[in-house]
């Protein structure tokens, strides 16, 4: 029974455990399992013509006669086998056709032309889709990024999610024969299962299939987990089921005397879901309480909400473990009522209540949404044919319109299902998956592979036929890339072409190194003719230290790196130059604002600086293209005397020949001062307004601010801001600027304050 634990379980224990796990019966004989599988399609489905099925296992018997299984049994048992699980899943007959069929492409000299000869196009088109999915290559030590891509891979090949059940049932009978495997292989199999097939189902809703996946992948990834569960599990396995037969027989009955009709059924959990639940919680197998549950299956939604209260009137229910799934669905459609009870003898135990639809849902998944319509002669109508052929577009339309409650799952289905618009997956020849940007050609797939491998192309194969290098690739192409060493390099044209960022940027760089010193003149001479157009003298531009500063801002080692780039299009002539510009400019404002002012302050030391502020702005006499600002420090206003400061790299600041940081500037700064003085305001053309900051000291009392804001108001003098804070001895402070014409203004307004009652000083900021 495949890889056994590290300690060593007795021969008769083992036979004892195993008999607890359900295992499918080993049929020898092929014609058995046929009659097992018509049996099984006729309960379900209304039409008594198997003809088709005959005609399908005949076929799949005399292509697969020479193969044997590892077990030693005709091959033809696993297609049969497969068959089975998709008829236990109640799907339709093209379904079970492709699932006798399924291997025969791939493993046979079958064609699927030949399939779509003998059984329609509908058979062919799930055929060549589990063949194709068959070629996918799961690899262990890429797990994550493997496992990720390979379930969206899945996903957005299957043009029908039919391709899909078939690869589940599959995988499914495979591993419950896997014990004929290697241990190495059986590991291998086992992860994948867990990683791929499992989470599929889950997403699918199909949980009959994923805990059986489960349960099997746990078997042989951590065999003594799962046989010292097994073992555990069946030490109390009769009075389990005594205990678990007296819930169902009390609760059967208090459900019949409510008058609601019922199946009710007790089942120990899944091996899997009890592992993860130890290993969630951290918790061993005798702190799992919930080891078991009690399944109610009513007619109506009504009933299942009437059997809850029937169920709690009974027993005790836990605070916090009751879930209503019916009125918010799981995303994969699940729906039921769960509760956690204390039974009889205190053992907690859940109960889950359902309505036959759910339950089938529950079991199924989407495989419940397959629908046969029978006309009144038994026979299908065309239009009842065409219904019964869902795609997988109309049956997610079918969902949206049955399922209006129910928006979560259909967006998260789609975001996994509706083809993945944005991405294409194909496969390398060695099988490994590439994850493309929709529309990609065998060139994005070349330079995805390796830069020299798009460098040396000449040509693709796509399904081992030659196709043209724009070629359009789909989900599931294997792609093999034709390369030369005489191969000239990539075309320009193939930047047209590309899809993928990465393939154009490679692109990019091979004519950028290729062609480099072409690149270098081309961008020379474009730069030479923008400069022209532009009128720009480039002996004033080109200087080290700017086309320096470029370099850096573009990630360049040199300028004709900067050149090249410009020659091949990875840079506008126009932007260098103009930074180049920009560069420039900075120096030289740097130059007359500071060592050309401080020559010129000696050439006019006998002249003032003469200033005045007018509606123009700012006029400054006795030294030219000199930028000048009025120092916030003191505020300097017409009348004052004041005294030019040259400062570094920003022109003039003219100041207050009482301002404190003219009086401490240090020796060294004092040759920096230029003699001003103000411009008579007719020389000026007129009179400018200019901020002024006093600060008023006074004893605070009620009105006090109001006195000072309506000297300011009579004077028609403009307050800019106002502050005002009092000390803990009563002293009001209060800083105001506004806007004055000049000293003799200031002044007059200072004159007034004085006169207001309480104010005790007067002062202009000086620093």
């Amino acid at each position: 029974m495949g890889e056994k634990s590290e300690f060593q379980i007795p021969a008769d224990k083992l036979k004892e455990i195993e008999s607890c796990v359900k295992a499918p019966a080993e049929f020898t004989s092929p014609d058995v399992l046929y009659d097992e599988l018509i049996a099984s399609v006729k309960k379900y489905h209304p039409s008594t013509d198997i003809s088709i099925i005959e005609k399908a296992y005949k076929t799949a018997r005399e292509a697969h006669k020479d193969q044997a299984r590892k077990s030693g049994e005709p091959y033809i048992t696993h297609p049969l086998c497969v068959a089975i699980i998709l008829a236990d899943l109640e799907l339709d007959k093209e379904t079970i056709v492709a699932g006798l069929l399924h291997d025969a492409v791939e493993d046979t000299i079958m064609t699927v032309e030949e399939v779509a000869a003998g059984f329609g196009n509908e058979v062919a088109l799930l055929v060549d889709g589990v063949t194709k999915l068959g070629q996918l290559s799961y690899k262990a030590d890429k797990v994550e990024v493997q496992a990720e891509n390979l379930r969206k891979m899945f996903l957005a090949m299957a043009k029908d999610i039919r391709v899909i059940l078939i690869k589940l049932a599959d995988r499914l009978h495979n591993m419950r024969t896997l014990q004929y495997m290697k241990p190495e292989k059986q590991k291998e199999k086992a992860r994948e299962t867990m990683d791929i097939y499992a989470p599929i189902a889950q997403r699918l809703g199909i949980s009959k299939v994923k805990v059986e996946l489960d349960d099997l992948a746990l078997k042989y990834l951590q065999p003594d987990v799962y046989y010292d569960l097994v073992e555990k599990i069946a030490l109390r396995k009769s009075a389990r089921e005594e205990y678990v037969q007296s819930i169902v027989d009390e609760v059967q009955t208090h459900i019949i005397k409510a008058g609601i009709r019922a199946d009710v059924s007790g089942r120990v959990k899944h091996f899997f879901s009890i592992y993860k639940k130890m290993v969630n919680q951290d918790k061993t197998l005798d702190q799992i309480y919930d080891l078991f549950a009690v399944r109610i299956i009513v007619d109506t939604v009504k009933d299942c909400y009437a059997a809850l209260g029937v169920i709690h009137e009974m027993y005790k229910p836990i605070p916090g473990r009751f879930k209503d799934y019916i009125a918010m669905p799981k995303p994969n459609m699940y729906q039921s009522l769960h509760t956690t009870l204390i039974g009889p003898t205190g053992q907690p135990f859940e109960i889950q209540i359902r309505t036959y639809e759910m339950h089938r849902t529950a079991e199924y998944g989407i495989a419940a949404h397959w629908k046969y319509k029978e006309s009144s002669d038994g026979k299908k109508s065309v239009a009842d044919q065409e219904e019964e052929k869902l795609s997988w577009l109309r049956q997610i339309l079918e969902w949206q319109r049955d399922m209006s409650d129910n928006r979560e799952f259909m967006s998260l289905l789609k975001s996994d299902l509706d083809l993945f618009s944005d991405s294409v997956y194909c496969f390398t020849p060695s099988g490994d998956v590439q994850n493309l940007p929709a529309g990609s050609t065998p060139i994005d797939f070349a330079y995805s592979i390796h830069s020299a491998v798009g460098n040396k192309m000449i040509g693709a194969k796509v399904n081992g036929k030659l196709v043209n290098i724009d070629y359009e690739i789909q989900n599931g192409d294997r792609i093999e890339i034709l390369t030369s060493q005489n191969s000239k390099g990539p075309s320009r044209d193939w930047l047209a072409i590309v899809k993928s960022t990465q393939a154009k940027n490679k692109i990019n760089q091979w004519f950028k190194n290729e062609f480099k010193e072409e690149n270098i003149t081309r961008g020379k001479d474009m730069v030479n003719q923008y400069c022209k157009v532009k009128s720009i003298n480039q002996s004033e531009i080109m200087k080290p230290e700017f086309q320096e500063v470029v370099q850096r801002k573009y990630g360049f080692r040199n300028w004709d790196s900067v050149l090249a780039a410009i020659g091949h299009g990875g840079l506008k002539e126009g932007q260098v130059v103009n930074r180049l510009q920009e560069e420039r400019q900075k120096t030289l404002k740097k130059e007359i604002t500071d060592e050309k002012i401080l020559e010129t302050v000696s050439e006019v030391k006998d002249n003032r600086i003469r200033i005045a502020k007018s509606k123009s702005g700012i006029v400054v006499k006795g030294i030219h293209d000199v930028a000048v600002r009025f120092s916030k420090c003191c505020s300097p206003v017409p009348g004052d005397e004041i005294v030019g400061f040259v400062t570094r790299g920003r022109g003039v600041s003219i100041h207050r020949t009482d301002c404190v940081n003219v009086i401490n500037l240090p020796d060294s700064d004092r040759v920096r001062l230029i003699d001003a003085e103000w411009q008579q305001p007719d020389e000026a053309g007129g009179n400018g307004l200019y901020l002024a900051e006093l600060k008023i000291y006074g004893r605070n009392r009620m009105g006090l601010l109001v006195d000072v804001s309506k000297i300011f108001t009579e004077q028609q003098i403009d307050m800019t801001s106002i502050n005002v804070r009092t000390s803990k001895q009563g002293t009001a402070t209060i800083n105001v600027t506004f806007n004055i014409t000049g000293r003799e203004q200031l002044i007059q307004v200072t004159d007034k304050l004085r006169q207001v009652e309480g104010i005790m000083d007067i002062e202009r900021t000086t620093g």
